[in-house]
């Protein structure tokens, strides 16, 4: 039922009708009827947003601060024959199939977004919802989201036997309808008009919009009526998966989704993530809390179709099935080079035989293989979700048949990705010629049980194959990188005086509020080189006790990003600062980041401050916290504060307390190894560029020095600190940090090598066991080599991740690698979002101010970890590939010898370690034509240089090699090219 109510507008400015729709359901539980009454409010004032439109304009919405807000659509949409001028209406299958299209600038501007499409694009698939909202929260392609449920007009009641779907299409049908009578009402019948177009693939919904008169097309119409439609039409989904596919299974099907849910719980199947080996593309791995190993997936039939990343249901092999990973270098281009993308393989035999070549040999002999290599088998026999998102590649220039060229006929080719562990993609295309040479980005749609490869879609050329442009724009894709400029929506939320914004100089003020004026004190930062986003400061000084005052300013981040607001949301989403060799990708805009929040010299900030008092040993008395506002007195690279410290002829205050610091972090530093915390290593490169074209010229070691420690330490004691203090007061939600001890199958391999090839030992059993461990295994003759053992321990780790308390117990709290009972991340909150979070909750728990009701909702809290755990992941990983790029780029044209050490052996190659370039690289036996033997137990290979001496290569050896760059022709990246000249063994 409906009653007719009248109300004043919230803004008072003019009268509007609001109805009331109302349902009765009566639930009957354990005998008794419960009565339920749900109310559905309509109103009759949400405008069409249409600039053109009188009666909309004279009554504009205004939004919770009262700002108006402006119409979206234009008073000038696109023209499109035979509709002309026109407003869109996609239904949601086409936000599904065609998202891509939508985001495309060249066309798809004035869209109308019916409020029952984004709900129902919610349930689907909340990625794409996500990139939709972001679309019309952006307005630059003119989005309007129109709340049609809500609308008298356009509301429709759900018909008895209706099913949700048909009472959707006929929501969307009805609002187009209400469009087209409304603008003719308002605007007046003329030729100015803009029709509106309802814009689906479904035959019957157009069929029906036809009978009530509502302009409609399908896709593919609308899009060969486009300018550039070769381009926009390589973008459109087949509705199909592969037409040129035989009906014969490739793989086999995946289980129903009964048939999993029951041997999950019965414990016969097993759910995890699969990863992908970087050596071998048919080679993948999933962890499961069932078994002490991870369980190995060998060869395309056992993968089944599942990608890196994918979250996959296997089912565990027999025994006499299980093995060890393949001893062998495989890349799909070695087996697949020759495949036709136009079809697939009746005969199974020859390829099979090329992959059983190529992996796994049978288990040999237990007194030749150490049985702790032997790993559990298993195979896929489900996906319960798929990792797919943007790939990056080039067009396999030989997979285009020669008929195709100068055509405009779709023809199907290989894209190659760029991650080669990710299988080739077959795309249609209407210019595959002109596709040659460019870095191209696609997506995947289906993989079907029938095709060998993956089917996807073209969507845009990112540029030419090399250029820095492409080369960064591809990275940040592959690595799923939010990196447009922030909307106009987040930069209304920034102070509106801009570069004036000033800390109040009348400490009345209500900012000062809670405050504590800090500005005498000696203050100082110390960063890397040239950094703009300086998010932490320090002071030391005695006190008149003898003990020590020491303080961490950290920025006051939260003070200009609020909760809930679109800077918050999109800083969330964004998780943290992306910095790669030529550009930083900001979490937040650069006002903040480089001047409002950045505790710069010489000015005043508002700061964050966690101050102790010590005892010259370094023993805790006491810990506080306060909002405050520091003025620091100076801005130190690592460098510069080395060499301030060092010179004696520096005997001033600010000096002195960094004197203090230092001697401070040194005996905090000391507790920690004493407590068991680890000393690992990874890479650490600089690329040296110049210009103003960030052209690289050089590849340097980073230098590190006593000050970086220094900053180090006093860091993880304020993140330690601050845990303890947030989680005692919210126990349930605090933002915590922390690194699960491996297992201790993670470290059997490593220490069987080090035993094998270096007799040394290797006792992983305790975090304090192996530090001391790692600390013995040094060589005297070769400094580096125990740098090279802690970079492959650390490879051995669990990956560290944010989690909300409440969702865990005390006791799996603890970081392995700082051996601290509780730890989180509050130090860096101008690049980490992180930060944000633990900032707000330790200013409730300092009565600063009320906890947000956000900060208290821990389903909330664990999506926000979960995303900001995999955009951390994603900005190394990028921050690692912008290195690797440009040094490609720097060694182009050199050829060199340098030193390196062998890191992994296989039975048809072994990779060398470089330490002057950070990087690694495989050698192929198969290049250097040679007998040789693979003693897979002694991790060695023995050559047989037509001499009587034969030469043996081991595991941690030193050799020469000669690097050179060269454009990898299965990805399309200029990788360094190793060739061994020490041992001499051709």
């Amino acid at each position: 039922m409906a009653t007719g109510i009248k109300r004043h507008h919230p803004d008072g400015s003019s009268a509007f009708s609001l109805s009331m729709s109302q349902k009765v359901y009566v639930r009957s539980r354990k005998g008794k009827a419960t009565k339920i009454v749900q109310e559905h409010y309509l109103r009759t004032d949400i405008p069409c947003s249409s600039q053109l439109c009188p009666l909309c304009i004279l009554n504009p919405p205004k939004d919770s601060s009262g700002a108006v807000r402006p119409a979206i659509l234009s008073r000038t949409p696109p023209s499109v024959k035979p509709w002309g001028a026109h407003y869109l209406i996609p239904d949601t299958n086409i936000f599904v199939k065609a998202m891509d299209l939508m985001e495309h600038k060249s066309a798809f501007y004035d869209v109308i977004v019916l409020q029952t499409v984004l709900d129902e694009l919610r349930n689907i698939s909340l990625p794409l919802y996500n990139r939709l909202r972001a679309l019309s929260l952006s307005q630059e392609k003119r989005f309007y989201v129109f709340h049609n449920e809500f609308r008298q007009e356009t509301f429709v009641e759900r018909l008895p036997g209706e099913s949700v779907n048909d009472k959707n299409d006929r929501a969307i049908r009805t609002a187009c309808a209400w469009y087209r009578v409304h603008l003719d009402e308002t605007i007046g019948k003329s030729s100015a008009i803009p029709e509106i177009l309802l814009v689906s693939n479904d035959n019957d919904c157009l069929r029906k919009a036809k009978e009530l008169g509502v302009a409609c097309t399908n896709l593919e119409s609308y899009v060969k009526a486009l300018p550039d439609t070769d381009a926009l039409l390589d973008m459109i989904v087949s509705e199909t998966s592969d037409v040129t596919a035989p009906q014969k299974l490739v793989y086999q099907e995946y289980y129903s989704t009964s048939r999993i849910q029951g041997g999950i719980k019965a414990g016969i199947f097993h759910q995890g993530v699969l990863s992908i080996s970087q050596y071998n593309y048919l080679e993948g791995s999933v962890s499961v809390p069932s078994f002490e190993r991870p369980l190995l997936v060998l060869g395309r039939e056992s993968l089944n179709r599942a990608m890196h990343g994918d979250v996959v249901v296997v089912e565990v092999l027999p025994e006499s099935e299980w093995k060890q990973p393949s001893t062998k270098i495989v890349e799909e281009e070695t087996i697949t080079k020759d495949d036709n993308p136009e079809a697939e393989d009746d005969d199974d035999t020859l390829v099979t035989e090329k992959e059983h070549a190529a992996l796994q040999e049978k288990l040999k002999a237990k007194n030749t293989s150490a049985e702790f290599r032997i790993q559990p088998t298993a195979k896929v026999v489900g996906v319960i979700r798929r990792n797919w998102g943007f790939y990056v590649g080039h067009i396999d220039a030989s997979s285009i048949s020669s008929d195709a060229a100068g055509t405009r006929r779709q023809t199907t080719v290989f894209l190659i990705p760029m991650d080669k562990r990710i299988s080739k993609i077959k795309i249609r295309t209407r210019r595959a010629t002109g596709l040659v040479g460019k870095r191209i980005l696609a997506a995947v749609d289906s993989w079907d049980a029938s095709s060998r490869y993956p089917l996807g879609h073209f969507i845009r050329v990112l540029g030419d194959i090399e250029s820095k442009e492409a080369e960064t724009e591809a990275l940040l894709l592959e690595y799923n990188v939010q990196y447009q400029p922030f909307t106009q929506s987040v930069l209304d939320c920034l102070p509106a005086e801009g570069h004036d914004w000033k800390v109040p100089t009348d400490t009345s003020d209500p900012r000062w509020t809670g405050r504590e004026d800090l500005r005498e004190l000696l203050v100082c930062s110390i960063d890397p080189p040239g950094c703009q986003d300086i998010d932490d400061a320090l002071h030391a000084r005695v006190l008149p006790n003898g003990n020590y005052e020491v303080g961490v300013h950290i920025a006051d981040v939260s003070h200009f990003v609020k909760p809930d607001t679109a800077m918050d949301l999109e800083a969330s989403s964004r998780g943290t600062t992306v910095y790669l060799v030529d550009k930083r990708i900001d979490m937040l805009p650069v006002l903040l980041g480089t001047n409002l929040c950045s505790l710069m010299p010489y000015v005043e900030r508002f700061a964050f401050s966690a101050i102790w008092e010590m005892t010259p040993d370094a023993t805790i008395v006491s810990t506080r916290f306060t909002k405050s506002v520091i003025r620091s007195k100076e801005a130190f690279s690592y460098e510069q504060a080395q060499l301030r410290i060092d010179d004696k002829s520096h005997v001033d205050s600010l000096t002195e307390g960094m004197r203090i610091l230092l001697k401070i972090s040194k005996l905090l530093r000391q507790k920690r190894m004493d407590a068991g915390a680890l000393n690992l290593a990874s890479p650490e490169v600089k690329v040296r560029v110049e210009s103003e074209q960030m052209d690289p010229v050089d590849v340097e070691i980073k230098k590190a020095h006593e000050t970086n420690s220094l900053v180090e330490e006093f860091m993880l004691l304020a993140n330690i600190s601050v845990a303890a203090k947030i989680y005692d007061a919210f126990p349930q939600s605090a933002m915590l940090r922390r690194h699960a001890p491996p297992p201790k199958e993670n470290f059997e391999v490593l220490a069987d090598q080090l035993r094998v090839c270096k007799n040394m030992t290797l006792n992983s059993e305790t975090s304090k066991k192996l530090a001391d461990s790692l600390d013995s295994c040094v060589d005297s003759s070769d400094p580096f080599l125990n740098t090279l053992i802690r970079i492959m321990a650390t490879r051995c780790m669990l990956a560290a991740e944010y989690f909300c308390s409440g969702t865990m117990a005390e006791s799996d709290f603890r970081h392995y690698g700082l051996a601290s009972e509780i730890y989180t991340h509050w130090t860096s909150p101008i690049r980490r979002y992180a930060d944000i979070v633990a900032h707000r909750q330790l200013a409730s728990a300092i009565a600063y101010e009320p906890l947000h009701e956000s900060l208290r909702d821990k389903p909330k809290l664990e999506r926000v970890c979960q995303n900001i755990n995999q955009r951390h992941r994603n900005a190394q990983f990028a921050g690692r590939a912008s290195v690797e790029y440009y040094i490609g780029q720097a060694l182009k044209n050199r050829e060199l010898d340098v030193e390196g050490y062998v890191m992994k052996v296989f039975s048809n190659g072994f990779v060398v370690f470089i330490p002057q370039f950070g990087i690694e690289g495989p050698i192929h036996l198969r290049d250097m034509k040679v007998e040789y033997t693979f003693d897979e137990a002694n991790y060695a290979l023995e050559f047989n240089a037509g001499t009587e001496k034969e030469v043996r290569l081991q595991l941690f050896d030193k050799v020469t090699v000669h690097v050179e760059t060269v454009l990898e022709e299965s990805t399309g990246k200029r990788k360094v090219a190793l060739r061994l000249q020490s041992p001499q063994i051709e």
